[in-house]
């Protein structure tokens, strides 16, 4: 597996080799010696999948899990674009955003660094997103912040309404969650 870091610290684009004949497709898209050949540790305790239709927009989601909240991500099925926003305070990349493309027959992954927010829109008529999380999701933790948030100016690229739960709408900008300290800390 090719592991590649992308432009924000602790984000990993993992590439993987797809074995295809005609009953379709094998790939890996998670081995953790390959992680930690490029000093990486990470160590799944929960494991997610969520189902979306064409123009979702999840997120921008974040936890601030007193132990942190890492995950690897990947898309099962269809194709999206999955959003990864540097909110960690005193990071030399606050306030950037990275977007990596997503699709079940390709070989890439994601893996985000606990304290960053992650969202995605959906491209295909519906998509499967996977997540492997390095803790459990503890209510409390998990915050959310505005995905249209002008400040951070997200190039979302929608073919019509986004459809978003009323939680994610409701979000509060990234300035507002910086002024009621409810950001993480770069390490």
């Amino acid at each position: 597996m090719n592991v590649t870091e992308l432009s924000l610290p602790g984000l990993w684009l993992l590439e993987a080799t797809l074995w295809r004949d005609e009953r379709g497709f094998f790939r890996e898209w998670f081995k953790s010696s390959d992680l930690e050949a490029k000093g990486v540790a990470f160590t799944p305790v929960q494991a997610n999948f969520s189902v979306s239709e064409c123009n979702v927009v999840r997120g921008l989601h974040y936890s601030l899990a007193p132990e942190g909240q890492a995950k690897v991500v990947t898309c099962v099925y269809g194709e999206l674009d999955d959003v990864i926003v540097d909110i960690r305070v005193g990071s030399p990349t606050y306030g950037h955003y990275e977007i990596v493309h997503l699709s079940a027959d390709s070989s890439a992954s994601v893996v985000l660094p606990a304290g960053v927010a992650h969202g995605f829109r959906v491209l295909s008529e519906t998509a499967g997103l996977s997540y492997l999380l390095s803790s459990p999701f503890n209510a409390p933790f998990e915050l959310e912040i505005d995905p249209f948030d002008p400040a951070i100016d997200i190039a979302w690229n929608l073919t019509g309404e986004p459809i978003m739960s009323a939680k994610d709408r409701a979000a509060p900008s990234l300035a507002q969650r910086l002024q009621s300290a409810e950001l993480p800390h770069f390490a």
